[in-house]
């Protein structure tokens, strides 16, 4: 690879550069007069007169992009925002370009807040790519002036840096080029800037500051989150007197407002601290319109919730400090030679301490520990760093060998970052050796199979040293004379092409987020995090070294089709995808800035539950107030608790219904009227409803129950869960411009060996209690199963096979050994409709009939006097007047629970009272509404109307029915009426 290709004319890029353009058109530009005119920059007058064309200017540019932001017209601060990954650096290059084009601007000064992204601003400014692309299409190109710190001098005289020198006194004179200085803010807050140097000959300034200012420069600011414009380094900025700042960034600035919240309490809000807002292009926008990779979090977890973590800490040769951290609690241990490690957790059972130096902890199994390293006391067989680097290596390849045996190749690169550098660095260390290991066993079982002449030569010339495959860069390397280190380090900054080219086998690098803002390399597939990032760093930081989309062996960006970044985390951030996607919706604007409520409201809570996987406000409550502890009992917030919801649970704060025509049923009201006077047409078929009744399964004999669970055991025989490490993955997906999370099946790793953590007695019993099965039966069900059990002796089998043993249940109970229902007493109130003496109430919640609400108005037989509703089917339902229909009501939520075989239970939707057709007596009807068709139903949804049918069909008087999308309400009534 040569170079890359700059694409001239990308939209967003574009768009960018002349919104910026624009802000000055019609402004009087003043040509410099003296004798000094040829050195200094055409200054553009916004202040002349009463000329309000500046302000104009930037509402039609605000108005134009979509922007609701204020017009300040005595700021000389023009923004631009743009996502990271969306080309800054090109753009605001181009828009000097223009500026020079349009009004004859020629001295520019870029500001980049870290020496990382100076370096990687100056490797685009110089690289003959970049440098050929602007040639073409200005006949111009940049002349840099690169202000370094100024190493110690021998000579008496100390004279001006000479990157500002030569700056100031760059002329007009040379056509062809543009000056442009580049400066980190660590000097601009230097001494150098601001001290006195002895005058040279054609000097007219002595103070940096003071030249600079001299030139009318226009000043570009990187990365503007890094300057708050009450901070030093903006103050010193100012001391160029600069004609006009360009900020570019993802990030701004924040400051704070004082609002009233709901309750009239005064509280602060931190809002961006944009100044002239002409362009943005949000996250949401780049992920959207495809201008970025997607984003897929793989976590690696183990099963059964067993998410602990025991670090090594630290070890003097005679004490090893471990760290447990399990349910967000910390407690450290220190343990000598030969002492157990059941001390740290009590799952650790025949566990000890072997050896132990200065270095490294030996255990008894034969694990080596360095200081960082981590165990799951439920699984220590295996270090989680292992096996999040052998994930990280396998998708790895199987993504290289789709991408390099395309007919045009993509070389993916794949980002390490680790704690401990040593472990990388040294011959033997931990991390090296376990990545050219797994390296060598991807390469070699891939050879096997593999048909494509070119990915076959390179696969092998992997092999001939594998060390050439991966490389690191540290801040520490910066002392290091190490040949090989510094060619590396090379590679890895400054020479992307050389990292790129096919002919090289380089492709995994190791850092210590060092790589960050300022360093990218474009074909950056996968970023695998064995260590934390630290609390400052925003999610979006993190997966902003992969974004950008990936360029061909020809240079050229690819961006006709999808790519993804896949992001390695462990457990501990298992919420990592959510809260990328509450930033990239909140730094979007998808979501505005909530006034903070005291409570867990109502609307929240049923939200919840109908969004993520819980069953009803029980199941919640334990895990927000016992387990997390983020709300008291009276579901007031806890502190950081609401942002606890915001994280965990970032749907329901999607937005609400369009046009304002439909609301959420707690928006406003939340209570509906009953119409008290039509229950009593209601009441016979309500208290049948509600009639308590449990599920009997018709067994004749033990010997029969026996043989059904031998035909489950031999169906599920592949399907065990064995107790180890699972991986899920959750990827980004926008909707309706709102960024939301898929999350796919989990997938457990294939190769994982199985792990027994009970004994077969301790198994036995504890399957018995879980399934209410003899436990005789149970062992002689294994003796004639086509299984071997003793590999999966754990809680995870426990859980698993019971959970396939309901299912087992559901999908057989009808048709293989039939099932009754009885009933078990006779109180039947309190109800959703009647309190404890059966009396109708006036009113229930809204919530309990329906998310959704409409002004129509409701059918003259319905219960309720307003129309909430979950469907558009029910919607229609409820609207409709039937001359057949004496009452019907929408069945509250979680009031009507049908048995259902296996421990689930069911919910119809509907209830009416139906005449005949000669209205000589009534019929109960029931129907299940589904607003799909039936040939798309689940087959567990299928099971559980059979119960249904089954629960009703014993009795004349109630006929149940299922509802689709394609049937009419009043056909199923008169299919029923005339039977």
């Amino acid at each position: 690879m040569k170079g890359f290709n700059f694409e001239k004319n990308l939209q967003h890029q574009t768009q960018a550069v002349k919104s910026t353009v624009a802000v000055f058109n019609n402004l009087e530009v003043k040509n410099p007069k003296g004798i000094d005119k040829h050195f200094l920059n055409p200054i553009i007058d916004i202040y002349s007169g009463l000329d309000t064309s500046y302000a104009e200017n930037i509402y039609a540019l605000q108005k134009h992009n979509g922007i609701d932001s204020t017009i300040n017209r005595n700021s000389n601060i023009i923004d631009i925002m743009m996502e990271t990954g969306t080309g800054k650096t090109y753009t605001y290059t181009k828009t000097i370009f223009e500026l020079n084009k349009n009004y004859g601007l020629f001295k520019f000064i870029v500001i980049v807040p870290t020496l990382s992204i100076k370096a990687g601003t100056i490797d685009f400014l110089k690289s003959d790519s970049a440098r050929a692309h602007f040639k073409e299409q200005y006949g111009k190109t940049i002349k840099l002036h690169i202000v370094e710190s100024k190493k110690g001098s021998k000579n008496k005289k100390s004279f001006m840096p000479p990157a500002v020198n030569s700056f100031v006194n760059a002329g007009v004179f040379d056509k062809n080029s543009i000056q442009v200085m580049v400066i980190n803010a660590g000097m601009v807050n230097s001494e150098t800037m601001r001290k006195s140097f002895d005058k040279g000959i054609f000097d007219k300034h002595t103070i940096p500051f003071e030249a600079i200012s001299a030139v009318n420069p226009f000043v570009i600011i990187d990365e503007p989150h890094k300057f708050g414009t009450t901070k030093t380094t903006w103050e010193n900025i100012q001391k160029m007197k600069p004609q006009f700042i360009l900020r570019y960034g993802a990030t701004f600035p924040e400051r704070e407002l004082k609002v009233k919240n709901e309750f009239g309490k005064i509280v602060k809000q931190k809002v961006k601290d944009y100044h002239n807002l002409v362009y943005k292009l949000t996250a949401v926008d780049s992920f959207n319109r495809n201008l970025v990779k997607g984003v897929i979090g793989h976590i690696t977890e183990f099963e059964s919730g067993k998410n602990a973590i025991v670090k090594l800490n630290n070890t003097d040769g005679k004490e090893a400090t471990f760290e447990l951290l399990e349910n967000k609690h910390k407690k450290t241990y220190k343990l000598a030679k030969k002492e157990s490690l059941q001390r740290v957790h009590a799952a650790m059972e025949d566990l000890y301490v072997e050896s132990l130096n200065k270095s490294k902890v030996v255990l008894s199994n034969g694990i080596e520990l360095s200081k960082g390293d981590k165990l799951n006391p439920y699984s220590y067989a295996e270090k989680l760093q292992e096996l999040m680097i052998q994930k990280a290596i396998k998708s790895h390849f199987e993504n290289e060998k789709q991408l390099l045996t395309r007919p045009v190749k993509i070389k993916p690169i794949t980002l390490f970052f680790i704690d401990n550098i040593d472990e990388y660095r040294n011959e033997d260390g931990y991390v090296r050796t376990t990545v050219e290991n797994f390296i060598k066993a991807e390469v070699e079982t891939l050879l096997k199979t593999e048909k494509n002449t070119f990915y076959k030569a390179y696969l092998q010339k992997t092999l001939e040293d594998i060390s050439l495959t991966h490389a690191g860069y540290f801040s520490k390397d910066n002392s290091e004379k190490d040949e090989t280190i510094e060619k590396e380090i090379n590679e890895i900054l400054h020479d992307k092409q050389a990292m790129l080219n096919l002919e090289n086998p380089r492709r995994f690098i190791f850092s210590k987020w060092t790589l960050r803002e300022g360093w990218d390399n474009p074909n950056v597939f996968q970023i695998c995090k064995l260590r934390s990032s630290g609390s400052d760093i925003s999610k979006l930081q993190e997966v902003g070294r992969g974004l950008r989309l990936p360029v061909n062996e020809y240079g050229n960006r690819v961006k006709d089709e999808q790519f993804y970044l896949n992001y390695f985390v462990d457990f501990t951030e298992n919420d990592f995808v959510d809260k990328l996607v509450n930033e990239i919706n909140e730094k979007s604007g998808a979501l505005s800035i909530e006034k903070i409520p005291e409570k867990l409201e109502e609307q929240m809570i049923l939200q919840i539950i109908e969004n993520y996987d819980f069953n009803n406000e029980n199941e919640l409550f334990q895990k927000l107030i016992m387990e997390e502890k983020v709300i008291d009992f009276s579901h007031k917030f806890l502190q950081g608790g609401f942002d606890f919801i915001k994280n965990h649970y970032p749907k329901i704060f999607l937005g609400s219904v369009a046009n304002g025509k439909i609301r959420k049923s707690t928006d406003k009201k939340k209570q509906v009227s009953i119409r008290t006077e039509k229950y009593s047409e209601l009441k016979e078929l309500w208290e049948k409803l509600n009639e308590k009744v449990i599920l009997e399964y018709k067994f004749q004999k033990e010997d029969k129950f026996k043989a059904l669970f031998v035909n489950f055991l031999n169906e599920q025989n592949s399907n065990f869960t064995i107790e180890g490490i699972k991986e899920r993955t959750a990827q980004i997906k926008i909707t309706n411009n709102i960024a939301g999370v898929k999350e796919e099946q989990e997938i457990y790793g294939n190769e994982i060996t199985p792990i027994s953590t009970m004994k077969y007695s301790s198994f036995l019993k504890e399957l018995a209690k879980t399934l209410n099965i003899n436990i005789k039966t149970l062992n002689s069900a294994f003796i004639d199963a086509n299984i071997d059990i003793n590999k999966f002796l754990n809680s995870a089998t426990v859980r698993v096979i019971k959970q396939k043993f309901e299912n087992y249940l559901m999908y057989n109970a009808i048709d293989k050994f039939g099932i009754e229902y009885q009933k078990v007493t006779n109180e039947i109130h309190p109800t959703k409709f009647t309190d404890e003496k059966g009396n109708v109430l006036k009113e229930i919640a809204a919530s309990n009939v329906g998310v959704l609400h409409s002004e129509n108005k409701v059918a003259d037989s319905y219960l309720l006097d307003e129309l909430f509703y979950d469907s558009e089917l029910e919607k229609q339902n409820i609207k409709q007047n039937l001359k057949e229909v004496v009452v019907f009501s929408k069945i509250p939520k979680n009031s009507i629970k049908i048995p259902v075989a296996g421990g689930k239970s069911y919910s119809p939707d509907f209830a009416y009272v139906l005449n005949y057709e000669d209205q000589s007596k009534k019929l109960y009807f029931v129907v299940e509404t589904k607003n799909t068709t039936e040939e798309s139903l689940r087959n567990e949804e299928k099971q559980k109307i059979k119960h249904a049918e089954k629960f009703f069909g014993d009795t004349i008087k109630i006929k149940f029915r299922k509802q689709f999308s394609n049937k009419k309400i009043e056909d199923l009534i008169r299919e029923i009426v005339v039977e």
